[in-house]
């Protein structure tokens, strides 16, 4: 037991307690709480899926080799200026739609696309 709790039961704390308030609230002051609460449950979402992790281990097995996001994903933009990487490129597809599945599911998990992305049937 840390002793103190984590950066996501704040994050959640401080959303129920916006969302406690929200009823009370009417306008501009209703609306900025609201556009709280929807940035919280989005740092949340960031703080427990972790987009960034998912993104660089599928960049590492594409390219063959480890690296931080930025560096991975610049050599990815060069492989495909450079025609070594084209959606033909075994992998290549489904590398991307990882990334982006990951990161769409922070970002907005009610996106459609998102859905249709996340079960593909």
């Amino acid at each position: 037991m840390s002793g103190h709790p984590t950066a996501a039961e704040l994050v959640e704390a401080v959303r129920g307690y916006l969302a406690s308030i929200e009823s009370r609230l009417s306008g501009r002051e209703a609306f900025h709480a609201k556009v709280a609460g929807n940035v919280l449950a989005l740092v949340e979402r960031e703080l427990q899926q972790q987009p960034e992790i998912v993104e660089t281990a599928a960049l590492a097995r594409l390219l063959g080799h480890n690296g931080d996001l930025a560096a991975l994903r610049r050599e990815v933009c060069e492989a495909f200026r450079a025609g070594r990487l084209t959606a033909e490129t075994p992998g290549v597809v489904d590398t991307l739609l990882e990334a982006t599945r990951a990161r769409i599911a922070v970002d907005n998990p009610k996106f459609s696309t998102y859905r249709r992305l996340a079960d593909p049937k």
